[in-house]
């Protein structure tokens, strides 16, 4: 069963968040995750505002927490904890 990453962001500082998307880009491929939503048009219906919205998914709930706990990702989420505020979630699908 697949599993998602939803991510909601606000960037405080661009250029470290930079650094933090890149590594995170590899590591989150590297685990057979895909980016299906990235910074697109939102509509804020409820709840905190936050511009940056995410959502990956990943080939299972298993790889998608394994990829979070991985040394490369835990080396971006370094630059993503001194450049933004952030909430992240995994989901396991419906099917």
């Amino acid at each position: 069963m697949k599993a998602y990453w939803i991510a909601h962001v606000e960037v405080t500082d661009a250029e470290t968040y930079g650094k933090y998307a890149a590594i995170a880009t590899e590591a989150i491929a590297a685990h057979g995750g895909e980016f299906l939503a990235r910074s697109g048009r939102y509509r804020q219906l409820e709840g905190k505002d936050r511009a940056r919205n995410v959502v990956a998914v990943f080939p299972s709930f298993e790889a998608a927490c394994a990829c979070y706990d991985s040394p490369r990702y835990q080396e971006a989420v370094a630059f993503a904890k001194r450049s933004s505020t952030r909430d992240l979630v995994v989901v396991e699908g419906a099917e």
